[in-house]
């Protein structure tokens, strides 16, 4: 869906996990997503250029237009870092990367698909002071399904870190949600969490009175969206607090376990 008729400068699909149709989103101008995201960022966690960031993206390098990608190796360009890059499934690579960092004193981000970075703590353990673990994007069909909790906690003690870190984007999305411990997630000010009712795709719900949060569906307002829909009615089970924080608990009995959430209640 489009807000007019455009010729895109760049085209994002999803992964289509289950084999299912994938969605498609048509973006007018790159420089507009390349300024959410960087805006996002930098809100979040400072400049690209104070981190060698690493990229451990098996499923999304191994096909075309992905978002994640695309966000993923403008940071790494813009961290300026020699040692900054994609390392696909090279995890003894990875290690020996994040291990002179650490030694060096580098600030290093590890984002990675939640499946590789399981993947890649069944194999080495550090303990780390300077590296911040970033998991995003599920299992994409590689592993069993685990519940979030579960997965940082394996995450927690082979990399000797108190919290994970999680990014909260989709192909429908041209902004994200971070969440630096807990899976607490935050947004930026141009992106908005509400809650509908599983039982009427109409209705938007709140906390009763007494109550510091709501769960339901989740349904995103994302401005960034300016040439595309801003209004985006996802599949995941979320809750909401009255802060604007919320939770990603799983996904809908009834949705296709597809994209960027495959972790489960």
């Amino acid at each position: 869906m489009t807000s007019t008729t455009f010729e895109p400068e760049a085209i994002f699909e999803s992964s289509g996990t289950t084999g299912q149709q994938t969605s498609r989103h048509l973006v007018r101008k790159w420089k507009l997503y390349e300024k959410s995201f960087m805006d996002c960022f930098t809100s979040f966690y400072g400049e690209p250029h104070e981190y060698c960031i690493i990229g451990l993206l098996p499923g999304y390098l191994e096909r075309q237009n992905s978002s994640l990608v695309a966000m993923t190796d403008t940071l790494i360009r813009a961290s300026h870092n020699r040692f900054s890059g994609f390392y696909l499934d090279d995890y003894k690579k990875v290690y020996q990367l994040i291990a002179h960092n650490e030694f060096m004193g580098t600030k290093t981000l590890l984002l990675g698909v939640t499946f590789a970075l399981l993947d890649f703590a069944s194999q080495y353990r550090l303990h780390l002071k300077k590296t911040i673990i970033m998991e995003t994007g599920g299992m994409k069909g590689r592993r069993k399904e685990m519940i979030r909790e579960e997965v940082h906690k394996i995450l927690k003690d082979s990399f000797g870190v108190e919290a994970i870190h999680s990014e909260y984007g989709m192909t429908e999305l041209l902004s994200q949600a971070y969440s630096s411990k807990n899976g607490i997630f935050k947004t930026p000010y141009w992106m908005k969490i509400c809650i509908r009712d599983p039982y009427d795709p109409l209705r938007t719900i709140t906390a009763p009175t007494g109550y510091n949060s709501v769960s339901g569906l989740i349904n995103v307002i994302d401005l960034a969206n300016k040439y595309s829909c801003s209004f985006i009615a996802t599949e995941d089970i979320g809750k909401l607090y009255h802060n604007g924080t919320f939770e990603v608990l799983g996904r809908s009995d009834t949705s296709l376990v597809r994209g960027c959430n495959l972790l489960v209640v």
